[in-house]
């Protein structure tokens, strides 16, 4: 076993037809820019109608037809904010709350002490978050994910996880590791993947890897490190 593989999101994700709600963050292979995507599932009709849309630098999820909605509670949030020089992603309204602790001098795990996994027994799912951290022409980025201690959901396990940012090296984090019933929470580390220079080939890999019926929206940003530009993609299948 190599430790230190890299896979394609492809071979990542191949066979899989739940993953759930996925984060990915890494550094292109040429080292100029960084790379952040954010992927939605869905198995329910609640949790399928459901579009992305961008407000003022900022990823909202919102429902594709609002007369369907039936719980907004877990389904509705800003999926990506900026705070000064920091990128937050995460699966859900944690990324307000992220957001409120840095502006309240808290650090990205810091903030997170106060939430943990969602109230959706008896799959419990986890809380998946990722923040960047630019800096001097370059970024580290941490990742986190909050679990059920138990199949009661008790208690809250809680693991935070920080990276230098490496050419071609990126970390991908998902809810689940496959489908079930109740659905397996994520296991193990953020798995390393590849991170593609090219924004369209990152962005059509990673989409046509997502099961067919179960995908519902997906958000890449790429961030030139030189200049802070920003380039990004948006897919709703509800479109």
């Amino acid at each position: 076993m190599n430790i230190y593989e890299i896979k394609t999101l492809t071979e990542r994700l191949e066979g899989n037809t739940y993953p759930g709600r996925g984060i990915v963050i890494g550094k292109t292979a040429d080292g100029k820019k960084a790379a952040t995507a954010y992927f939605i599932m869905g198995r329910s009709a609640n949790s399928r109608n459901r579009v992305f849309t961008e407000k003022d630098g900022a990823i909202f999820t919102e429902p594709f037809d609002a007369s369907k909605v039936e719980d907004p509670s877990l389904i509705i949030y800003a999926a990506l904010r900026n705070y000064e020089n920091k990128l937050i992603v995460t699966n859900g309204d944690q990324t307000d709350t992220i957001w409120e602790g840095l502006k309240a001098g808290k650090s990205f795990s810091e903030a997170l002490t106060t939430r943990e996994f969602e109230p959706d027994g008896p799959n419990f799912t986890p809380r998946i978050s990722g923040m960047i951290t630019f800096g001097e022409g370059d970024f580290t980025y941490e990742m986190s994910i909050l679990k059920s201690a138990d199949a009661e959901g008790s208690a809250c396990n809680r693991y935070t996880f920080t990276y230098p940012a490496l050419s071609g090296l990126g970390h991908f984090i998902h809810t689940y590791v496959c489908d079930g019933n109740p659905i397996p929470t994520f296991q193990g580390e953020p798995e390393r993947v590849a991170i593609d220079n090219d924004i369209d080939a990152f962005t059509n890999d990673l989409w046509n890897a997502l099961d067919d019926n179960n995908k519902i929206s997906l958000y890449v940003r790429y961030t030139d490190l030189a200049t802070g530009e920003c380039e990004s993609r948006m897919i709703n299948k509800n479109a």
